[in-house]
């Protein structure tokens, strides 16, 4: 019901015109919007500024965003970005994910299981090269495997040249490609958390709600060689703070966007790609909580897994209630066709009007193959990390002995040590929490795919669902790391004699899910061909002065701190500590609202009057998550953590009517460290920039 007054404010203003709206943008620091911000801010983005933020900003490739905020290495994102690494090392007797964590020296700090983060050094348009690549004329299959050699090629080079994380990203669809070089670090230390509960106050009812009074903060320092790096760029912190009115930016990954994919595409995502994933997540929330409420133990180890579900689900709904909307899809609907008019006026129009056939005849072929590839090659039939860590084994015998343009993209060599990193990770795996998970997902493929599937007998070998999950968990290997990388460095000959179950299983499939997943890069590469020939034509229409959908690659979004009307009342831009006590009472401090017991015991050493969360018309999406938010001089103001409700249709079109972005205060993250936990030595780090 929320989200019909912004969906018709966005269908008026985002799609009737080919300009830009508002402060809407999730730009390049290669092509930053310098034109926009002098225009209606009189702020100059130079380099220096641009390479500064650039570099103080970090990729959790965990998922989200994070910066460095000290000389010595501190780095800032969220609870829920970092929540990944805290349940990893975790325990029954320690539960650092709820209880939160602080270590008072370095000694103290825990080491990351797993976690990379990466630090955008470069970044270099290889458009033509990717391009020249693919003979003329190729397209489909044949086209596809050119696309991968040649970025293969690049990003061996480059990393063989630099050292540094090299990834070929695709922009505009297929319209252009940039190298990007990331500094790579994997010695990541935990040095504070607060608890879950003062994190994620309020819990899945606030989620995506605003008015919010979160803590979502989550402190690591970064290592090289033994010792703490000392970043020549880092964000030097306001004490102040974001004020409203206050234009600030916003430097983080945004995931991905569908905001320049065609109707066909659109359409696809509403009736066959959404309802999917809605009926997967709700499945899977209703399985973890009922084996969470078993005991405290079992929420322990879904906890996380059942926070992504949960946040997952409302992204989701909130989607669909956009495209189902015939206002808003009609706009869309209205501006592809009047660009389809200015195309018919060039002389490529033969070129651009095949473009948009092609797009439309290959989705229909993906959504033929669609079910099966979901399960199969994308793994829903198999929702446990043993399976995953099986058929990495199982597929890495195969694909490393191949020439390295010609393996399956992710066994590439420039992405071997992220791959081995995770594959030897020594993350907890839980047999009784797989065998639950596996079970479901495998009755989930006899219930779409049918039971009488010449697939799905083979899977499940004459047993049920529920007695297969157990046999094949029980007795597999592979959740031994010293067993993985025996496998792993053997090579396929020693994977096959391991007879390992789960490793059998993945091969029982994968014949069928490779050829899944040819069918699909064969229509991906033809969709990505014609969406190149589009976007050339856009450019040559609007100019080249745009942002291309997000990819998870570093971004940089401008807007202001401001609130917004709602049902006819004013929501204030920023929230304080007085409105986190009020919105306790209120709710008689029950759960999800109960207030941690030091912050109650806190709270007359507190000024709460001090900002705590505030609301800003920056363009962001998932991956955003635990972005900096920095004023004019680059100082840090605040931290993203969540968008309100009425953004959750951003995935395809913006608007600042309603829609906003949320971030947790630099004041408000100050006072609470100082007065609630006590920690005079990290906030002296904050402030003064050195420990």
């Amino acid at each position: 019901m929320k989200l019909r007054p912004i969906l018709t404010v966005l269908a008026a203003v985002c799609f009737l015109s080919p300009l830009l709206r508002a402060e809407e943008g999730m730009w390049l620091y290669s092509n930053p919007p310098r034109q926009q911000l002098k225009a209606k801010y009189n702020f100059d983005a130079t380099e220096p500024w641009l390479d500064h933020l650039m570099k103080s900003s970090v990729r959790f490739n965990s998922g989200g965003s994070g910066s460095f905020v000290s000389g010595d290495g501190l780095v800032l994102t969220n609870h829920h970005v970092g929540a990944d690494a805290l349940q990893k090392f975790s325990t029954k007797e320690h539960n650092y994910l709820r209880d939160g964590f602080y270590a008072k020296n370095a000694s103290e700090e825990i080491k990351c299981v797993d976690l990379e983060l990466n630090v955008l050094q470069s970044i270099e348009d290889v458009t033509a090269r990717v391009n020249a690549a693919i003979p003329a004329g190729t397209t489909g299959g044949d086209a596809a495997l050119a696309r991968r050699k040649i970025t293969a090629e690049i990003e061996k080079e480059s990393l063989d040249k630099t050292g540094f994380r090299s990834d070929v990203v695709t922009l505009y669809q297929g319209g252009e490609y940039h190298l990007y070089r990331f500094k790579r670090y994997t010695d990541v230390r935990l040095v504070f958390a607060p608890e879950a509960q003062a994190a994620f106050y309020g819990g899945d009812p606030d989620n995506f709600e605003y008015p919010r009074y979160n803590l979502d903060v989550c402190f690591f320092r970064v290592y090289e060689n033994d010792k703490a790096v000392q970043p020549v760029n880092f964000l030097k912190w306001s004490a102040a703070g974001a004020a409203e009115g206050e234009l600030v930016f916003v430097s983080g990954h945004p995931g991905s966007t569908r905001r320049l994919l065609t109707i066909p595409e659109l359409e696809y995502i509403r009736d066959n790609q959404i309802p999917y994933v809605q009926e997967l997540l709700k499945r899977r929330e209703v399985l973890l909580l009922s084996w969470s409420g078993r005991s405290q133990e079992n929420a322990r180890r879904a906890k996380e897994d059942l926070f992504s579900i949960q946040n997952s689900r409302k992204v989701y709904d909130g989607r669909i209630a956009a495209l189902q909307d015939p206002v808003f899809l009609g706009a869309k609907i209205s501006a592809e066709h009047a660009f389809k008019q200015q195309l018919a006026l060039r002389p490529d129009s033969a070129a651009t009007t095949a473009a948009y056939v092609n797009i439309t005849a290959a989705q229909k072929i993906l959504a033929g193959i669609a079910l099966r590839l979901r399960f199969l090659e994308n793994g829903a039939a198999f929702n446990a990390e043993s399976f995953h860590l099986a058929r990495s084994l199982l597929r890495a015998g195969d694909e490393r002995p191949k020439p390295n343009g010609e393996r399956l993209k992710e066994f590439a060599d420039a992405k071997r040590e992220s791959f081995e990193l995770d594959l030897f990770s020594d993350k907890p795996v839980y047999t009784d929490f797989e065998i639950i998970t596996l079970a479901d997902s495998l009755t989930h493929l006899v219930e779409r795919l049918g039971a009488e599937d010449p697939t799905v007998k083979s899977i499940l070998a004459g047993m049920s669902p529920r007695a297969r999950a157990a046999d094949l968990i029980n007795r597999s290997q592979v959740r031994a790391v010293a067993f993985r990388k025996r496998l792993y460095e053997g090579g396929a000959a020693v994977v096959t004699t391991a007879k390992d179950p789960l490793i059998e299983l993945a091969r029982l499939i994968d014949n069928e899910a490779r050829e899944l997943r040819k069918i699909a890069e064969a229509q991906d590469e033809i969709k990505q061909q014609a969406q190149a020939a589009i976007s050339k034509a856009r450019f040559a229409i609007q100019g080249t002065s745009n942002y291309p959908d997000a990819t998870f690659s570093l971004r940089l979004s401008y807007g202001t701190v401001k609130g917004y009307e709602e049902n006819s009342a004013n929501v204030p831009a920023t929230t304080n500590l007085a409105g986190l006590y009020a919105r306790s009472a209120e709710q008689d401090n029950k759960p999800p609202f109960d207030l941690p017991p030091r912050w109650v015991e806190k709270k007359a050493a507190l000024d709460l009057k001090v900002p705590y969360n505030f609301v800003s018309t920056n363009d962001i999406i998932g991956g955003n998550s635990g972005s900096p938010v920095v004023n004019r001089a680059a100082e840090f103001v605040g931290i993203i953590f969540d968008g309100n409700i009425q953004s959750l249709s951003e995935d395809y079109g913006y608007s600042d009517a309603q829609s906003r972005a949320l971030s947790v205060h630099s004041a408000g993250i100050l006072e609470a460290l100082r007065k609630v936990y006590e920690v005079p030595v990290l906030v002296n780090e904050l402030v003064t920039g050195k420990r």
